[in-house]
């Protein structure tokens, strides 16, 4: 395994550990806000109301799979500012390899993964 992608997969796992704990606070501070209690714990407990289960299930996979999309975008955008290419794995759809290096560029480019 290179060292980059040693690195690529450390930075990888702190940005998704750190996102998720992120978006996890708050959710759990949303939700109370919006409902007035608190999330519920396990909510394939057949206690919980469905409804409650569902969008509960709803909100936080839909906010954890965002939040760690963007700390991913965010991470890649800096391993690429830093080794002046994409981490390992992360080419662009549809673009062979010889078109990789215009693809850092654009990311370095790019506003909005600033």
């Amino acid at each position: 395994m290179a060292s980059g992608s040693k690195a690529w997969s450390a930075l990888s796992l702190g940005a998704a550990l750190g996102s998720a704990a992120v978006a996890k606070k708050a959710l759990n501070g949303g939700w109370k806000a919006a409902t007035g209690k608190n999330p519920p714990a396990n909510p394939a407990d057949p206690d919980i109301d469905l409804w409650e289960a569902v969008m509960w299930a709803a909100v936080s996979g839909t906010a954890v799979a965002i939040v760690k999309m963007l700390a991913t975008r965010k991470a890649a955008n800096y391993f690429a500012k830093s080794t002046g290419h994409l981490p390992p794995g992360l080419e662009a759809d549809g673009k062979s390899s010889s078109s990789r290096s215009s693809d850092t560029g654009d990311i370095l480019a790019s506003g909005i993964n600033d």
